[in-house]
Formats: structure tokens, sequence, C-alpha cells
């Protein structure tokens, strides 16, 4: 659940449950994006919406090959423009959650730095949730953007 203070605007927010800080959202209230997220894309709730992004941004991140934690964080940051900042414990839970799974294998290295670090990779069954993951949420951005794109009303 988004903890924004009321002087600050939605967009600036930090969605701490799911571990993402997302900027130029948009959405005029917190209440507004909960609504839109929970829009028929199967989630019950929309910590579950968010916690399944989290874990899709890592399963790709890992598609390019065995990464650390803060490989996989700075990747996402990379490549979203630094629009999405993965918080480290968010980051470490979707780790665990997804190894739990049997989506990631992980297993002790040495980083960039020689400092002990955990590599995981992508397991077959990850590859396999990552494309059915993409899938779903492309429907979810395609439906998002049709609304919040949309120029005139329409009688449904």
């Amino acid at each position: 659940m988004c903890r924004a203070r009321r002087q600050q605007s939605f967009a600036n927010c930090k969605l701490d449950d799911c571990g993402l800080t997302l900027f130029r959202l948009g959405a005029s209230s917190p209440e507004v994006l909960r609504e839109t997220m929970m829009a028929r894309i199967g989630a019950n709730e929309p910590e579950e919406l968010l916690r399944g992004t989290l874990d899709a941004l890592v399963l790709k991140t890992l598609s390019w090959g065995p990464r650390h934690g803060y490989a996989i964080a700075r990747w996402i940051k990379h490549v979203s423009s630094d629009t999405l900042t993965v918080e480290d414990r968010a980051l470490y839970l979707a780790l665990h959650r997804l190894e739990v799974r049997g989506l990631v294998d992980g297993e002790w290295g040495l980083s960039e730095n020689n400092r002990r670090a955990k590599y995981y990779r992508l397991t077959s069954a990850g590859r396999a949730e990552l494309r059915a993951d993409a899938s779903r949420l492309a429907r979810y951005t395609t439906a998002l953007l049709a609304v919040l794109n949309s120029t005139r009303w329409e009688t449904p």
C-alpha cells in the first residue's frame, strides 16, 4: 500500500510492499491506481500484482544470465531509465520466493569486487513462468494504457 503524504503527488511515492518506486505514473490518487490495477488482471490484491510484477522483472533480468542481487537491481533501474528502483528487502524476498518455487537457483561466488555474493540463475521452470508473466503483464499494460490514453467517453 502506498504511503504517500497528502502534499506529495502520488506519482512520486514508494510502493514499499513490492519494492518498486514508480515515477511518471500520472495517477491522481492511490485509490485510482489501486482500482486500475485490480481491473481484470487476475490479481486478488494490488500487492499480489506488484509482487508478480517484481518477480517478472527479476526473471527477465536473469534471462540474460546469472546475476547477484545488486546487479539485478542496478540493471532494472538502468533499463527503466531510473523509473523503477527495486528496494533491497523486496528484491531479496522476491529472490527467496522464486528460489523456493524452483524458478531460480542460487549459488555462492565472488562478485566483481571480490566479495562473496549469491548468484541466481533462471531454471527452465523460471523461463516458462517468465513467458506466462510477460503475456499477463502485456495484457494488463495494454488495458491500463487504453484507459489512461482515452480521449473521450465511450458508453459501454
